[in-house]
């Protein structure tokens, strides 16, 4: 963080003196205004419901700039990782700032590969549910629990415990998040296997069972590692802002994670895929498209379309080009084309990018249209969607956890207000209010 030459300067029409505030250079992305001094200086907060125009935060792990479409996890682009690297490479990448050399990824997968079982008294968690319990209190539940197994790792001061909280959690999420599913089911869990790769496992422990051997296929691994690169992280969002508030208390990493996957659960943020497979669920058929999409013009209508366009990204989200070759890659290799589902799909895709009302608007396919779309031909039941999303975001989570406990310039989060309540007034006896 290098400061300018040139500052801001706070004027005010009262009178009031005016305020110097230093501007801080990022490497890329806008200057930031330090108003740290603001209040003791003015006595004034700031307004900004949202924090849209407020970094809480320096960081080095992730950028995004919205209007590119681009997205860089420690500078190199997601579209590069996607197709060089696997999940775990990554992982270590978001991690350590650099990718792993051949040496340095035999030993951190091999790392994490040994702690993919979790702790055989977590069943007994497990059948305190209910049966029909949502797949993301599940987990709420069980990552929060993993706490109170791992006493010798929570000294958040010390680095090596952290790194060995973090191993642990991208170890064990698949493995809690398959038996979340199971559970649901009624299936015995499956556990981990050390001679798969991550996502490999994790199909295998998902649609596996004792009755017979699961053949891993190769092209659907490959999808779901994909889903997971393309979700490993994605700056400061409501869940990764979450966990720093969280962990900005000194809360121990399993809890502060637990927080992220709760705030995760919203609709508006983790349940977004979720949404859009439903909406596909309504429109029903091809036929059906053309009265939906007078529907989605009609502003009284009431009906959105769910899984285009995006908040941050004004032009293609630069992961949906990935997840939309992915996509037609698995329908292909499960030969789903035809099935009505997917049909539908692929033609309300089509006229989503030809729709001049689509078109000038950007409101192209996003990475949760296309997802919900490979999630649901892999078998994964809607439900846990979002469940998947907490899995690829834990290792986001915990590196941008990592990064703000190591942050000299760090403290715990605390929020200002503008009061809009009553001002002081006496409390009446009972029998005058």
């Amino acid at each position: 963080m290098n400061i300018s030459d040139t500052k801001a300067t706070l004027s005010f029409s009262d009178g009031s003196p005016s305020v110097d505030m230093p501007i801080y250079k990022g490497t890329i992305g806008p200057d930031v205004i330090d108003i740290r001094k603001l209040y003791g200086q003015t006595g004034k907060f700031t307004y900004d419901p949202g924090f849209m125009s407020t970094a809480a935060c320096q960081s080095a792990i992730t950028y995004i700039d919205g209007d590119k479409g681009e997205l860089l996890y420690r500078g190199y682009p997601i579209e590069q990782l996607a197709v060089n690297c696997d999940f775990l490479e990554t992982c270590y990448l978001l991690l350590n700032g650099e990718l792993p050399n051949a040496k340095q990824k035999e030993e951190f997968v091999n790392t994490v590969t040994k702690h993919t079982m979790v702790h055989e008294q977590m069943q007994f968690f497990f059948r305190g549910f209910r049966r029909d319990a949502h797949p993301m209190s599940v987990l709420v539940g069980t990552v929060g629990a993993l706490a109170s197994f791992y006493h010798d790792s929570l000294d958040i001061n010390d680095a090596k415990q952290r790194e060995i909280s973090a191993i642990r959690l991208i170890a064990k999420l698949p493995t809690l998040v398959a038996m979340a599913y199971k559970y649901s089911i009624g299936q015995p869990f499956v556990y981990p296997r050390n001679d798969l790769s991550y996502s490999a496992n994790f199909m295998r422990m998902m649609f596996g069972n004792p009755c017979e051997e699961y053949k891993v296929n190769d092209v659907l691994v490959r999808a779901l590692d994909r889903i997971l690169i393309l979700h490993a992280d994605h700056e400061q969002n409501a869940s990764t802002s979450t966990v720093r508030l969280a962990g900005s208390s000194g809360a121990n990493p399993f809890a502060c994670i637990a927080a992220g996957i709760a705030c995760l659960w919203g609709p508006a943020h983790g349940g977004a895929n979720e949404a859009a497979l439903n909406m596909l669920k309504e429109i029903g058929t091809v036929d059906n498209i053309p009265a939906f999409i007078e529907k989605v013009k009609d502003k009284n209508s009431g009906v959105k379309l769910m899984g285009f366009g995006h908040r941050v990204y004004k032009n293609f989200d630069p992961r949906a080009k990935l997840m939309r070759e992915t996509c037609h890659e698995v329908l292909n290799e499960l030969g789903l084309q035809d099935d009505p589902l997917f049909k539908l799909a692929m033609e309300l895709e089509k006229i989503a990018l030809n729709d001049e009302y689509f078109v000038s608007r950007k409101l192209y396919p996003n990475v949760d249209f296309y997802s919900g779309i490979v999630q649901s031909a892999l078998g994964i039941p809607v439900s846990l969607f979002t469940g998947i999303f907490a899995m690829a975001r834990t290792i986001g989570w915990i590196a941008q956890w990592n990064e703000m406990i190591a942050d000299p310039e760090q403290k715990i989060g605390r929020p200002r207000q503008l009061f809009v309540g009553s001002t002081v007034r006496d409390v009446p006896t009972i029998d005058k209010r």
